[in-house]
């Protein structure tokens, strides 16, 4: 008769569960994340790779699991992010490759895997201050396009993203995965349209849209006397006339060759770099 042991669900190791079944419900809880749903009733969402669960883990954010591989066991900068996590009351997970694939949907994971609380800054709380550049993005479909905005807002020192109408998960694994860990340090808020006009009105703040009949350089707008909020359109059909009529300034990006427009991460970021110019003196300028 056969005594061989079966792994079916964790071993506790420690403050470490060891996991190798795909079937272990803790698992099949952190792969539903994947579902947009299931992150906004969780409140929930993943991030991977060690890099971002340090900068989360650093940047204050709350972390209620580690997964890592096998392979990662031991390693400094791991066991570290392992004892944190265990000090803010959060689960540890050791798991095979195959079970970390089937976190991650991918053939060659990254080691580690966070489990976070998502963070929205709620847009009252929002009050720009002169010098402050914000971008804010109707109806953003595309998570790499989200994803980069959020990374490019961080690298140009914008102070955050406000995301207008129904737009993409910026929790999502590819939104995360294309911040690069910058969503850890960039505010992000949401709002109707009819929301983000009335915070406008009142915030004192200069609207530029960037809009397909746009009459003004980009280059040519004052993004000095007030705080300035950068509103890009969605990827396929612009700003809708309901925002567009808000602005304070329709902008438009000379272009030349066969290209009629520029992909929405490329605008955007072209937009807050110039906005980010006017503001620096060339003393300050790294």
């Amino acid at each position: 008769m056969s005594h061989e042991h079966r792994d079916n669900g964790p071993r506790r190791v420690g403050q470490v569960k060891e996991v190798t079944s795909l079937a272990n419900p803790i698992i099949k809880d952190i792969k539903a994340l994947s579902d947009k749903k299931t992150r906004e009733q969780s409140g929930t969402f993943m991030a991977e790779g060690l890099k971002l669960v340090i900068d989360a883990i650093e940047l204050g954010w709350t972390i209620r699991t580690l997964v890592y591989a096998k392979a990662a066991k031991g390693k400094p900068l791991v066991e570290q992010m392992a004892a944190k996590t265990v000090a803010s009351g959060g689960l540890v997970l050791e798991v095979s490759e195959k079970v970390l694939s089937s976190i991650t949907r991918r053939d060659n994971p990254q080691m580690v895997v966070g489990v976070f609380e998502n963070r929205w800054k709620p847009l009252r709380d929002i009050r720009p201050a002169k010098g402050e550049t914000w971008i804010a993005l109707d109806r953003v479909r595309d998570p790499g396009n989200l994803g980069t905005i959020i990374r490019t807002a961080d690298a140009a020192g914008a102070s955050g993203v406000i995301l207008v109408g129904e737009t993409t998960d910026p929790f999502s694994l590819e939104t995360v995965r294309a911040t690069m860990g910058s969503v850890f340090a960039m505010p992000v808020s949401r709002a109707t349209p009819e929301e983000f006009i009335a915070w406008k009105k009142q915030a004192g703040v200069s609207l530029v849209a960037t809009h397909l009949a746009g009459s003004v350089d980009y280059r040519t707008i004052d993004y000095k006397t007030k705080p300035v909020v950068i509103l890009m359109g969605n990827e396929q059909s612009g700003l809708p006339e309901q925002l567009a009529r808000e602005a304070d300034a329709l902008a438009r990006i000379p272009q030349q060759g066969l290209a009629d427009s520029l992909n929405l991460a490329v605008a955007s970021a072209v937009m807050m770099f110039e906005a980010r110019r006017h503001l620096l003196s060339l003393t300050e300028a790294k």
